[in-house]
């Protein structure tokens, strides 16, 4: 199994780096790891409601030309479908059985996702009604893909 995960800008913390380096490794073993960062687009605070979505569809340009057509793609989204680990684990299983060889976990930049990139996704995943920095997503999202092949392997894993 491929999975991808693309965020939009890119990671600057090294503690983030760190995190994110150290379960990418860990799924290593499990599955294809892809990390892809698409550049962020430059806006000021202030932005009109326009000026937004025009942010939103440049960078979703960006995101949706490093998908291909049989990629199954799970966006995160505020309102997306909240999921337990295990059940996360379970999707995860089933997209494997039924041939999804490739899987896409998309995060957005700081205003969010395009209409676009929505419309292309599978499956809206949420993590929480609260907002996070997009980049601590990141390492959220491995620790719980990661989380999800222990649990499916009925590996240990502390819960």
């Amino acid at each position: 199994m491929k999975i991808t995960i693309m965020t939009v800008g890119k990671l600057k913390e090294k503690y983030l780096k760190q995190g994110i380096a150290e379960y990418a490794k860990r799924l290593s073993a499990y599955a294809n790891i892809e990390l892809i960062e698409v550049p962020d687009e430059k806006a000021p605070e202030n932005l009109s409601a326009a000026d937004m979505e025009i942010v939103k569809q440049k960078e979703g340009e960006r995101i949706l030309a490093k998908i291909s057509p049989d990629t199954y793609v799970i966006t995160l989204e505020i309102n997306g479908k909240q999921l337990t680990s295990e059940q996360l684990a379970t999707h995860i299983d089933q997209l494997a059985t039924y041939g999804k060889s490739k899987i896409a976990f998309i995060i957005g930049g700081s205003l969010g996702l395009g209409s676009e990139v929505i419309a292309r996704s599978d499956y809206a995943l949420s993590f929480s009604k609260m907002t996070f920095p997009h980049q601590l997503m990141k390492l959220v999202l491995l620790e719980q893909i990661y989380r999800a092949f222990r649990i499916n392997r009925n590996e240990p894993y502390h819960k």
